[in-house]
């Protein structure tokens, strides 16, 4: 278990980097390719297309092929997309090359998380919270090596840190792949059944649907504000494209900082507690950042967000596949492309809006994503409550 938690944490730094790399360039590569925000969108909505795609395949594929074939292709595929962005190709070909990164990176992510999930049984939460620090700080390194690169000119160099260290862990997971994965893929077509003749199908359905939108709202907020952080205080507060991109270290550390107590703190309080208190705290926080746009205030709000946001994706998770138990890979994949929906559909959204109303309404977008995520986890633990009721009066009859 511990080798796989560790391949598991060099595998999400990864992914934590890539899916970095375009919102810490967007300014430069938006000037160089002389495009709009909402082109730049385009690019990160074709990568969570390609993201959604893979991850909705994984459950199949893993059956098709085996684990360790898909997760291997996943990250050859990712290598080779990073170094085909690097060369600073045709717009076009950046924006058809997209999906083909999306799909290594979302189906990487999926995979890693079903294994950690299916194998860590009553430490999923410590788990996962674990291997989503190195996300974090992926997230968090990316920042500070796309600002150098920015302002040494060579902002397309980016791409070859994240193809060179996807090709370090496509090898670390070819030469030392854990053994504890040698065992049988769940059936789908038993997991299907499942699902179809479990008692309270309604309310699980009901569970899950909550959960899936949780994960859209979730993660096409968190994409949405860390691809266009860097351009609202480029626009509203006249900062230099290298420093404002150094905004992202101050999301993505308090991200890791936060995820180091994440996993205990849901175990402690419960993942249902865990998750409405830190949704309202980020609903007051971007509601804050809405009306606050001094530089200062703004680096506060943004740490204090990555605080809020830490620990939501991988106790989410947890919650879910634990509300509705016995199909985990068929699970982590319907949240993940639920998460890959969100995350293509509202950055896209996030930048058009950006050229159509500015950066000051920009904010209040946030603050609105945020709302509907709390808003959105309500029902989730509503649907949850009303399961566990109906199951526990199950028992006593």
């Amino acid at each position: 278990m511990a080798r796989l938690v560790f391949l598991g944490c060099i595998a999400y730094l990864v992914v934590g980097i890539g899916q970095l790399v375009v919102g810490t360039i967007m300014e430069p590569m938006v000037e160089a390719y002389g495009i709009k925000y909402g082109d730049g969108g385009q690019l990160v909505m074709n990568q969570f297309l390609g993201g959604m795609v893979g991850i909705m395949l994984s459950p199949w594929l893993m059956g098709r092929i085996g684990k360790k074939a898909l997760l291997l292709t996943a990250l050859a595929l990712m290598t080779a997309a990073q170094v085909v962005y690097s060369f600073q190709p045709s717009w076009d070909v950046m924006l058809a090359i997209g999906p083909v990164a999306g799909f290594g990176f979302g189906t990487t992510e999926a995979v890693v998380g079903s294994f950690i999930i299916g194998s860590a049984m009553g430490n999923a939460n410590v788990a996962m919270s674990r291997v989503e620090i190195f996300f974090g700080v992926g997230a968090l390194l990316m920042p500070f090596a796309g600002a150098a690169l920015i302002a040494f000119g060579h902002w397309d160099s980016a791409f070859l840190v994240v193809g060179g260290m996807a090709a370090v862990s496509l090898l670390m997971w070819a030469l030392y792949w854990p053994k504890i994965l040698d065992r049988p893929i769940e059936n789908a077509s038993h997991v299907e059944g499942g699902l179809m003749k479990m008692p309270n199908r309604g309310k699980a359905i009901a569970v899950l649907a909550a959960c899936s939108v949780f994960f859209a709202v979730y993660v096409g907020l968190e994409m949405s504000f860390i691809h266009y952080l860097p351009s609202l205080l480029v626009i509203n507060n006249g900062l230099s494209d290298s420093t404002a991109s150094l905004s992202l270290s101050l999301f993505w550390g308090a991200m890791a900082l936060g995820r180091v107590v994440s996993g205990q703190a849901a175990d402690r309080w419960g993942g249902a507690a865990y998750m409405l208190f830190t949704c309202i705290a980020a609903a007051v926080v971007f509601v804050l950042m809405g009306g606050l746009e001094n530089t200062w205030a703004t680096f506060i709000l943004t740490f204090l967000a990555g605080l809020a946001m830490s620990g939501m994706f991988a106790i989410a998770l947890v919650f879910t596949n634990r509300a509705v138990p016995g199909m985990t890979e068929r699970t982590t994949s319907l949240l993940m492309a639920f998460g890959g929906i969100g995350g293509a559909l509202m950055p896209k959204l996030t930048g058009w809006f950006l050229d159509e109303n500015g950066a000051d309404s920009t904010r209040w977008l946030f603050a609105g994503f945020a709302i509907l995520m709390l808003a959105v986890i309500v029902w989730a633990l509503l649907s949850a409550k009303s399961l566990e009721r109906a199951r526990s009066l199950e028992l006593r009859v």
